[in-house]
C-alpha cells in the first residue's frame, strides 16, 4: 500500500508525461482532431464540475463544516484563476503581432509557456493537497486534472509550433512546463508539515479553481457548436464526466 506522498509523486509524474501527447496528433486530420477535442473538452468540463461538487466540497464540509471562510476560499480559487488568465490574455494581446513571422520565436509562445507553467504548478499543489486529505479525493482530482490536461496540452503544442518553435523543441518545452506540477506537489507535501490545516484552505480553493476552468473556459467553447446532433453529444460527454466522478465516490 502506497503512502499519500507516493501517490502524489506518481500522479504528478503521470500528469507531466501527458505533455507528450501533442506528438500523437501530428498524423490526425485537423477537422477530425478539432471534433475529437470538443468532446474531450466536454468530458473534461464534466469531470471538473463533478470533482468540485461530488468530492472536494463534500469532503471538506464533512471535515470542518461549511463556514463563511470556506466559501471565501472557493471564491478565492475562482478569483485567482480569473486574475491569472487576465494577465496571460493581456500579455498575449499586447505583445502578439497581427502577422506572425515564423523565422523567430513569437512573444505569445513565450507567454503561453509561462502561463502553462503557472497553471501546472497550481495543479500539482492541488493534487498534493487532495491526497493529503484522502486517497479517494486525490485520485478523483488526478483524473479530473488528467482529462483536462489532454486537450490543453494538444492546444499548447499547437500554439508553440505556430509561435516559431520546432516540433521537437515544442515537445521538450511543454514537458519542462509540465514538470512545475511536481514542484507544486512537493511544496504541498512540505507545507503540510509546516502549516496546520493547510488542506482546509487548499481543498475549497481547488474547488473554486476547477469550477472556474469548467464554467469560464471550457463550457463557453462548447457553446460555439450550434449543430444539434453535435451539441447533444457534447452534453452526453459532459454528463459522462460527472458520471465518472460519481462512480468513484
Amino acid at each position: 500500500m502506497m503512502t499519500p506522498e507516493e501517490y502524489i509523486l506518481v500522479s504528478v509524474v503521470g500528469i507531466s508525461l501527458i505533455s507528450f501527447i501533442g506528438v500523437f496528433t501530428l498524423s490526425i486530420n485537423k477537422s477530425k482532431l478539432d471534433k475529437m477535442l470538443l468532446y474531450l473538452v466536454a468530458l473534461s468540463a464534466g469531470t471538473l464540475v463533478g470533482t468540485a461538487f461530488l468530492h472536494l466540497l463534500p469532503e471538506i464540509i464533512e471535515e470542518i463544516g461549511f463556514e463563511t471562510i470556506t466559501a471565501l476560499y472557493v471564491i478565492l480559487g475562482l478569483l485567482s484563476m480569473f486574475v491569472v488568465e487576465k494577465l496571460i490574455r493581456w500579455r498575449h494581446c499586447h505583445h502578439s503581432p497581427h502577422r506572425h513571422n515564423h523565422a523567430k520565436i513569437q512573444p505569445f509562445a513565450i507567454t503561453s509557456l509561462i502561463g502553462d507553467g503557472v497553471h501546472n504548478f497550481i495543479d500539482g499543489l492541488l493534487i498534493g493537497a487532495s491526497y493529503l486529505l484522502s486517497i479517494p479525493v486525490g485520485i478523483a482530482t488526478t483524473i479530473a486534472v488528467a482529462l483536462h490536461e489532454i486537450p490543453q496540452e494538444i492546444g499548447d503544442f499547437a500554439v508553440l509550433t505556430h509561435g516559431g518553435f520546432s516540433r521537437h523543441k515544442a515537445l521538450g518545452l511543454n514537458f519542462l512546463t509540465a514538470l512545475t506540477a511536481i514542484i507544486g506537489a512537493v511544496l504541498a507535501i512540505y507545507l503540510s508539515g509546516q502549516i496546520t490545516g493547510l488542506t482546509h484552505f487548499l481543498i475549497p480553493f481547488a474547488a473554486g479553481h476547477f469550477i472556474y476552468i469548467a464554467t469560464a473556459d471550457l463550457i463557453p467553447e462548447l457553446h460555439k457548436e450550434e449543430n444539434l446532433e453535435k451539441s447533444t453529444l457534447q452534453i452526453l460527454w459532459f454528463i459522462l464526466g460527472i458520471g465518472i466522478m460519481y462512480a468513484i465516490l
